[in-house]
């Protein structure tokens, strides 16, 4: 999703990195020291990624290749991934492994019978270079089922430097003080806040940083597991808080109107286009990716971020989110199949996509240098350095039917509150019965 940024890989150190080479010679070089030990076999996979996203993982699954002699085919699913992954098993056409975007599809997986567990050696890499929360999520009834390879950072706030300097403000420490900054660049001119509400997910991304940094993570993972009920008096002080900015027509570009019309790539445009409208727009690592192809901004010089700041006496949140790669029972090819997920668990294989732009990893043991500016470097280390204390997107976590469908659920109601947001406990008890209904199914 919205995560494009290509540079090529050029030289000898990126092609050590692509290929796992431990030196660079006149003749071909091969990763796999000549034992090419899965030769003639193949391994299809399935995930979302289209465009430059599968342009840049075909680069990863090329190395994968050159390392073992095991060759690739990956098929593009689109956003619903549970259905046409469930169509193909029932046709007898089972993809071996499957990238899948959401924690609860994962568990929709396992709990159907359609997982192998990760061998010893996969589960032996993360324990030794991921936060345990990353096994966490990756694991059901304690089994672990999914590898995370790539991981966006969700508590970035992206901003126009030379707005900012502009109105004379510096990035803030607190969501107070961004709100005062925020006023201060309206007082400017622009509007404080780019709000991409056309698109409902965002608006769960801006309640979850909120809600993780507010009410404190042991309340966010009951909270996504619905063992707390949104009803909470924890949920109402969050939707309050963020109604503080909704409601304020100076700081949202356009009013909430403008902002209901506005969808993610126009949110972004809206700050980084050729005719800004505001000097702040928040969501996750991938608007740099927006900012420099689609408008031309060189990031770090006119495209940066600061990290969602902390709210209230809350620590600053690290929201993320992720593609876990799982290997299908029904998968024709068991062992080329757990091959490429040991592959995919080492650093060697994360430093190829990370080269070519657009990634990150929650693997510690990838090197920062991989990152191919500073920018990305930051978000990766911020990533990493947060530990157990990231936490995963709640409505990926959630049932589809309240946390990731348009029009409907938690999106929705949202929408409704930045439309309107003078009931935030009217909000809560809407959210609460959806909430209940769908994780009763």
């Amino acid at each position: 999703m919205m995560r494009r940024r290509t540079t090529l890989l050029t030289g000898c150190t990126a092609l050590v990195l692509a290929l796992g080479a431990t030196a660079c010679g006149g003749g071909p070089v091969s990763a796999g020291g000549g034992d090419k030990a899965l030769n003639g076999q193949s391994v299809t996979v399935a995930g979302v990624w289209s465009g430059t996203e599968q342009k840049n993982f075909q680069k990863v699954l090329d190395a994968f290749t050159e390392k073992t002699g095991a060759k690739t085919q990956f098929t593009s699913t689109g956003d619903n991934v549970s259905t046409v992954v469930g169509s193909k098993i029932e046709g007898g056409n089972a993809p071996d492994v499957v990238m899948v975007p959401q924690v609860g599809v994962l568990k929709q997986f396992a709990q159907k019978g359609w997982l192998k567990p990760l061998s010893k050696k996969t589960e032996q890499a993360v324990d030794a270079g991921y936060a345990p929360v990353w096994k966490k999520y990756g694991s059901v009834d304690g089994t672990l089922y999914g590898l995370y390879f790539k991981a966006a950072h969700k508590s970035t706030v992206w901003y126009s430097p030379d707005a900012l300097q502009q109105a004379g403000v510096k990035p803030p420490k607190s969501y107070d003080d961004m709100l005062k900054a925020g006023q201060t660049v309206s007082d400017s001119g622009l509007a404080a806040f780019s709000v991409a509400g056309q698109d409902g997910w965002t608006l769960t991304d801006w309640f979850e940083n909120v809600y993780l940094s507010q009410a404190g993570p042991e309340k966010y993972d009951a909270l996504a597991a619905h063992k707390l009920k949104w009803t909470d008096a924890s949920v109402v002080d969050a939707l309050t808080t963020l109604g503080k900015l909704f409601k304020d027509k100076q700081l949202i570009a356009g009013g909430q109107k403008g902002a209901l019309n506005t969808d993610f790539p126009g949110s972004v445009e809206k700050v980084f286009g050729p005719e800004p409208e505001a000097g702040m727009v928040y969501e996750g690592d991938f608007v740099a990716g927006v900012a420099k192809d689609q408008f031309g901004k060189k990031v770090g010089e006119d495209a940066n971020f600061f990290p969602f700041p902390a709210v209230g006496g809350g620590e600053a949140p690290v929201v993320s989110g992720g593609d876990a790669a799982v290997v299908l029972k029904d998968g024709k090819n068991q062992k080329a199949a757990q091959a490429l997920l040991e592959y995919l668990s080492t650093p060697e294989a994360s430093a190829v996509w990370a080269e070519a732009g657009g990634f990150l990893s929650p693997n510690k043991k990838v090197d920062l240098a991989s990152y191919g500016d500073d920018v990305t470097r930051a978000t990766a280390k911020s990533l990493v350095q947060a530990g157990d204390s990231v936490r995963f997107d709640m409505s990926d976590q959630a049932p589809a039917a309240f946390g990731g469908t348009k029009g409907a659920g938690e999106w929705k109601l949202l929408q409704d509150f930045l439309r309107d947001p003078s009931d935030p406990k009217g909000t809560a008890a809407k959210l609460e019965a959806a909430a209940a209904k769908a994780y009763q199914d």
